[in-house]
């Protein structure tokens, strides 16, 4: 029995939640247990999940397993990306800055602004009647 190892990573975009496990392999991505393909439909949001790998030439070498919770599909993805840039980077340090070029290792901390009270929104207010 052949031991591979893994490198973990975590990221987090708007409120989701993604915990990367990264091992050699063949190339599978499992999201949730569901197929990549299945799970990310759109092209875009795989595209961009997928980003750290295909710049660090990597696709085709490793098995990526991913836990995700919280959020919609574009936080999701932007999280899963930032997880396996991370776990990359666990692997092999010298990937840092082909990663950091790309900004692949920052964190967007862009969050969605609460709701105020006497407000219908974060920043929008009633209309204001003078009579």
């Amino acid at each position: 029995m052949t031991e591979t190892t893994q490198h973990l990573g975590t990221g987090r975009r708007k409120t989701a939640i993604a915990r990367v496990r990264l091992s050699t392999g063949t190339g599978k991505i499992l999201v949730n247990g569901r197929a990549f393909n299945q799970y990310f439909p759109l092209d875009t949001l795989r595209m961009h999940a997928t980003q750290p790998l295909i710049t660090a030439g990597v696709m085709d070498k490793v098995d990526v397993k991913v836990n995700v919770t919280g959020g919609g599909p574009t936080g999701q993805a932007g999280a899963v990306r930032l997880g396996i840039a991370r776990a990359l980077l666990r692997q092999d340090g010298n990937l840092r800055p082909v990663l950091k070029a790309e900004g692949l290792l920052t964190r967007d901390a862009r969050e969605k602004e609460r709701k105020k009270y006497g407000q219908p929104g974060a920043r929008k207010r009633y209309q204001f009647s003078k009579r």
